[in-house]
């Protein structure tokens, strides 16, 4: 097993023992807020009780998401089933926002036709170590979560530190009910719901954003690039496309910028050189290495490429150019441009295509529009 595989392995076990953790600590508050809840008829008490209790129910779905995510590579599923990662949390953001629903429901009820409520001693010193196991919680889950890169584990640390929060309002209207008989918990039952509801929207949200794909992370993207140029022949690395399979599982195509003297062979040992590196310090699987061919055999090449380049970047929404080959016997000339969002690519290309045109008419032009959010 190499080290890679080996990290991987140590994420699952430190994920599961973390989340049981977690699911122990809930139990343990659910158990006694439930009990405190229905003793001094306390609909904030039993709201904080439940929302303890969907946490622990957030624990086992991560553990089992975590499980289902770490089976090898099958026929059916030649890539793996890291992406059930996501769907486990999709899962956990479905509970939070029911939980959140439920207790808005109950809440409202409480408003409408109050009941007395009895709030003693033993209640007081109950929340008050609810309050303090949920913040050391949620900084032990969160802290652990920063570590092993797991955004549920993060998510989770966020939501005991914000759950410390609610118990705090619950303990305070509890004060304020026992020194000047106003009760206020029914509202602090709503303002837990939208709390909990505020929380599983931005944990769907988060997962969703997982699921259609987000931006290649910028510390992942800059070590690949200086392991790529690390490489003598490597004038430039262009195209980086990383496929997410879940987390740590990912797939990446690149373009490497080379020297048009270099053989078949040199770039094939190159290559695979550069595959293995990439490998073993990110993770990350190079499964396509392309190749952009640089002219270095000619000055009037050079000369050409340097007018373009100038004239291209001239447009603010025109953010790189790269990929430049001129043939001069056979007049073609071609490169690939990365575009901004604020503009539609083809009214770029149309633009490029009158401009370059326009200074050099003898030339057959193409163009290639990149995305920005791909380049190194």
């Amino acid at each position: 097993m190499n080290t890679v595989e080996s990290n991987i392995v140590q994420r699952d076990k430190v994920i599961i023992k973390t989340s049981v953790i977690g699911i122990i600590a809930n139990l343990f508050l659910s158990a006694f807020k439930i009990f405190v809840g229905v003793l001094s008829n306390s609909i904030a008490v039993i709201l904080d009780a439940v929302n303890n209790l969907s946490d622990a129910m957030s624990s086992v779905v991560t553990i089992i998401g975590t499980k289902l995510a770490s089976k090898k590579p099958n026929k059916k599923h030649p890539l793996g089933y890291g992406r059930i990662e996501y769907l486990s949390a999709m899962i956990v953001s479905a509970i939070v926002l029911y939980a959140g629903i439920t207790s808005m429901v109950e809440s409202v009820k409480k408003i409408i036709n109050p009941e007395d409520v009895h709030y003693s001693n033993v209640t007081l010193i109950i929340i008050a170590v609810g309050i303090v196991i949920k913040l050391i919680l949620g900084q032990y889950v969160k802290s652990v979560g920063k570590k092993v890169s797991s955004n549920a584990l993060v998510a989770s640390g966020e939501d005991a530190f914000f759950d410390a929060i609610l118990s705090l309002s619950v303990f305070l209207s509890a004060v304020l009910y026992i020194f000047t008989g106003i009760a206020v918990e029914a509202y602090v039952g709503v303002l837990i719901s939208v709390f909990i509801i505020k929380a599983g929207l931005e944990m769907m949200t988060d997962t969703l954003d997982d699921i259609l794909g987000r931006r290649p992370d910028e510390e992942v993207t800059n070590k690949i690039k200086e392991i790529l140029h690390q490489e003598d022949q490597v004038e430039g690395a262009f195209d980086l496309i990383i496929n997410n399979y879940g987390p740590d599982k990912n797939y990446a195509s690149v373009h490497l910028e080379l020297p048009d003297v270099m053989t078949v062979e040199e770039i094939d040992v190159l290559t695979r050189r550069v595959q293995e590196k990439v490998y073993i310090q990110t993770g990350v699987i190079l499964t396509g290495v392309g190749v952009y061919s640089l002219n270095t055999k000619d000055e009037e090449a050079v000369k050409i490429r340097n007018d373009i380049q100038k004239l291209v970047l001239s447009h603010e929404w025109a953010l790189q150019l790269h990929g430049f080959y001129v043939d001069i016997p056979n007049k073609e000339l071609r490169f690939d441009v990365v575009m901004s969002f604020d503009i539609e690519q083809s009214e770029g290309i149309g633009i490029l295509l009158k401009e370059v045109s326009e200074k050099y008419p003898e030339f057959n032009i193409r163009v290639t529009p990149d995305i920005d959010g791909y380049e190194l």
